[in-house]
């Protein structure tokens, strides 16, 4: 099975899908959820106090289509939840799943740092993050 199922939703959009790995590999599962650049984005944006949908779009840049359909996986897979669950001006709150990996993003932000900058140019400080809020 892909990493996720591309559905038209228009004739010019598309829009993806959770669908949860059933490989025997750890990686190849987490990879099913984090394996997509906006997710690994809108979560590190989440972490650092985001919460509303115009927040994503502004910090990141992202097309309202493609944030709509991350957010969507990202509350499928148990990391987020919308509150409300309905209507307009909804915050989307990190779950205890999604707090567990603050290790790995701060593991994965010194790893840059260590080895994707070069020789004198500063990378900048990932911040200290709390496990629970």
């Amino acid at each position: 099975m892909p990493l996720a199922k591309w559905q038209r939703k228009s004739d010019n959009q598309t829009m993806k899908t959770y669908h949860p790995s059933r490989a025997p590999c750890p990686i190849a599962r987490a990879a099913r959820v984090l394996g997509d650049r906006w997710v690994l984005l809108i979560l590190r944006d989440a972490f650092l106090g985001a919460e509303r949908f115009e927040e994503f779009v502004e910090r990141l840049g992202i097309n309202r289509a493609a944030l709509t359909s991350r957010l969507a996986i990202l509350q499928e897979a148990g990391l987020m939840v919308r509150d409300p669950r309905e209507g307009k001006r909804a915050r989307y709150v990190l779950t205890e799943k999604a707090r567990s990996l603050v290790p790995l993003y701060t593991e994965m932000a010194g790893w840059s740092a260590e080895h994707l900058f070069a020789p004198g140019e500063e990378p900048p400080i990932w911040p200290a993050l709390p496990q629970h809020a």
